[in-house]
């Protein structure tokens, strides 16, 4: 089984108006400390002990909010930790067009990052300023070229679409302009209006208007269409990959695999335990130094649950699940658990079952929250 490691970087040069990730802006931060409190939270959570990542991935926030110094910094905390990576790990960092320059690059790559995630959203100046995006469509192109001639060869570029007042032919553009980029993988997700954004106050005092789940729907026909002509396979729902560049991280989630996770709101899941870290940096940076895990939730997955997640997380995927899988995974027959769930959804022509593959069909693509809920089991 495949390890991975999550590392929260909160810190932002500016807030954009659908984030509802534990963020702040970086000015008169305890920048330096939270570097060190990483490299602490990592030694008590390994107890001393050497842990080989096959996947790290540095998320935030913006990662490259951070000086070249303090992402150099970054890494040789993680390795005092005790966590380590080769060049045949997967090390992804997120990045902003308009927050990376040649000296940060250079860092990365010194430091083993070998995957760039680039958080791009939309290529188009009216939208990108309705969802408070600084960059503009020349420092994407800048980014993608720069870490071309510096080395990095897996880049994946993430969109957003339904976005409020985005037209058809400006989601067509947008990922025409991305695809002429080249990148090995693309992410692109509809737009979800969450709690404490500025778009969700924006939507509650009526001064907002969401697009129609149709109108989403034909953004997502446009985005399968475009990437399949371009040459990119679809892998999960809302992920497509040239060959041998999928998100080996991002994998671990979907295929229900544990983690290690560190930072201010890091979620991780170990040993059949979820955990969540405390999400105000003050109060993680003092847990922290008193030598206590920063930790404001954990609790051990029910089986029940983890079944349920299997199913979930899975299904998004266009492997889909492994029967014979979740038998030895759970020491139990699927076709107890899930026999008549699946013989109905198949009636409906929502999911396929491909020699013990079980995927979701076109249909069921569309309908997949009502298909996922089919799989709560009872309590």
């Amino acid at each position: 089984m495949k390890k991975g490691a999550y590392i929260h970087i909160p810190f932002c040069q500016h807030i954009c108006h659908y984030c509802d990730f534990n963020k702040v802006l970086i000015k008169n931060q305890p920048v330096d400390q939270y570097i060190q409190a990483l490299q602490d939270e990592g030694k008590k959570r390994l107890s001393g002990s050497l842990q080989h990542l096959d996947t790290l991935y540095v998320g935030g926030g913006t990662p490259t909010s951070l000086s070249a110094d303090q992402l150099r910094t970054l890494f040789t905390n993680l390795q005092e930790a005790g966590l380590s990576w080769s060049h045949q790990s997967e090390v992804t960092v997120e990045v902003n067009p308009d927050g990376v320059d040649d000296s940060r690059l250079y860092a990365l790559k010194d430091a083993g990052v070998n995957r760039l995630s680039i958080g791009v959203q939309t290529f188009d100046p009216e939208l990108l300023e309705t969802i408070g995006r600084t960059h503009d469509a020349g420092d994407v192109a800048l980014t993608v070229k720069r870490a071309r001639e510096l080395g990095f060869n897996n880049i994946s570029i993430d969109l957003m679409f339904a976005l409020p007042g985005q037209t058809l032919k400006q989601w067509e553009a947008t990922i025409q302009k991305a695809i002429e980029l080249e990148p090995d993988h693309i992410s692109a997700y509809g737009l979800k209006i969450e709690a404490k954004t500025q778009f969700y106050n924006w939507l509650q005092a009526g001064k907002l208007t969401k697009l129609s789940e149709d109108e989403e729907a034909d953004m997502y026909d446009l985005l399968l269409s475009n990437l399949e002509d371009a040459g990119y396979n679809q892998y999960e729902i809302s992920n497509f990959a040239k060959k041998g560049k999928e998100s080996e991280h991002n994998l671990l989630y979907w295929r229900n695999q544990p983690y290690l996770a560190l930072g201010a709101g890091a979620h991780g899941y170990v040993e059949g335990e979820r955990y969540g870290n405390l999400l105000p940096i003050p109060h993680y940076l003092k847990t922290v130094q008193k030598g206590e895990l920063p930790e404001r939730t954990r609790q051990a997955v029910p089986v029940k649950e983890q079944m349920e997640e299997e199913m979930f997380l899975g299904l998004r995927l266009q492997e889909g699940v492994c029967m014979d899988r979740f038998n030895h995974k759970f020491s139990t027959s699927f076709q107890n658990v899930y026999g008549d769930t699946c013989a109905q959804l198949i009636d409906d022509g929502l999911l396929t079952n491909d020699n013990g593959q079980l995927k979701l069909t076109e249909k069921g693509k569309y309908l997949g929250n009502e298909v996922f809920a089919s799989f709560l089991i009872d309590a």
